[in-house]
């Protein structure tokens, strides 16, 4: 059992995912503002992942110099309060479903801004450099099939929906959205998770001068949370908009703040010192899988051909990439144990 526990962790952490969708795309179908949603969302991490930061790395942190700061400032802007802001709004044009197709495209964008940056390299006459251009291919071929083609409508589902109201609700806004409006959130999900893809090249700088992971990630939801709040009071002065109350609107803040952003850090840690990131990328159409379900129960939202193909060309593209990635550490790991085995052999 204890061998299994990496599978059944990930199938928790793509759930976790699954319900920040649904929980998210509720919370703006119930008219809150998503700059306001943010601010709330990244200050709820940071109180909930402060204490633990304090308690273990505190006294081991190293200083951290101006420098750095205005680095993790700059990061916290691109990664965090930019990502989160333009994915606000892609979600409130597009669905759930598609904001779970399009985090399997994260591996591919990040990849390729890796290879910007001089990170990765990329031998297209090698089957490993092949099979990564063709997952970029892939990915590319299925944000295009998201945005321009929707196809006849998959309705199997539609008719065993818990929540009647909303899902009436939900046909008479998906009328309503035009298809400019579609498209023109297919582009932003994009760009959100290209700016998260950036975050995450750009963090692996950032680490090597200040190791500190738990403070590192505190400290950017804590820029984060004020950034937000400067942008949300720019746009929106409404008091009433700012109120919470006993609703889905305060679920959806809290689960986001606490679950996606504190749980889910350590559940993915331990998922990568156990199995390595390939594997935990791996799993990531898990959570496209359960989004695509649940929205269509609970949410009422009707599934096209063209989410589907799109979502599927959008996975294969993701493996490609990933036994592209795989292929390329073989040999090193095979040198490795060879190197290994030739240093044991004389004390043998």
């Amino acid at each position: 059992m204890r061998r299994d526990n990496p599978y059944m962790i990930v199938i928790i952490i793509q759930a976790i995912y699954a319900a920040m969708f649904l929980l998210s795309k509720a919370a703006f179908d119930h008219g809150m503002n998503n700059f306001i949603f943010v601010f709330y969302r990244q200050s709820a991490a940071t109180i909930f992942l402060t204490p633990f930061a304090l308690f273990f790395e505190w006294k081991t942190a190293p200083p951290l110099p101006f420098k750095t700061f205005c680095q993790i400032f700059f990061l916290s802007f691109i990664g965090i309060t930019l990502s989160l802001n333009i994915y606000g709004i892609a979600l409130i044009n597009t669905s759930a479903t598609l904001a779970a197709a399009t985090t399997n495209c994260l591996p591919v964008i990040t990849f390729f801004l890796a290879l910007l940056f001089r990170i990765e390299v990329l031998r297209v006459k090698t089957a490993a450099g092949a099979a990564k251009l063709a997952g970029v291919v892939a990915c590319l071929g299925g944000a295009a099939t998201l945005a321009f083609y929707k196809g006849p409508h998959l309705e199997l589902l539609s008719h065993f929906h818990f929540l009647g109201n909303y899902h009436k609700t939900q046909l008479h806004q998906g009328h309503l959205l035009s298809g400019s409006s579609w498209i023109k959130g297919c582009f932003l999900m994009l760009l959100s998770n290209t700016f998260w893809g950036m975050w995450l090249v750009l963090q692996t700088f950032i680490v090597k001068g200040y190791p500190s992971k738990l403070l590192l990630t505190t400290l950017q939801c804590f820029l984060s949370s004020i950034q937000s709040l400067v942008v949300a009071l720019a746009i929106e002065r409404d008091i009433e908009q700012w109120k919470l109350g006993w609703n889905v609107r305060l679920v959806a803040v809290l689960y986001c703040g606490i679950m996606v952003t504190g749980v889910t850090y350590y559940l993915q840690t331990w998922v990568i010192e156990k199995r390595g990131p390939v594997f935990l990328a791996m799993s990531t159409p898990l959570a496209l899988i359960m989004t695509m379900f649940s929205s269509a129960i609970l949410l009422g939202e009707i599934i096209s051909l063209g989410s589907l193909l799109g979502s599927c060309a959008l996975v294969l593209g993701l493996y490609c990439v990933l036994w592209g990635k795989s292929r390329e550490q073989m040999p090193k790991a095979s040198l490795d144990m060879e190197q290994a085995s030739s240093l044991n052999e004389p004390n043998k």
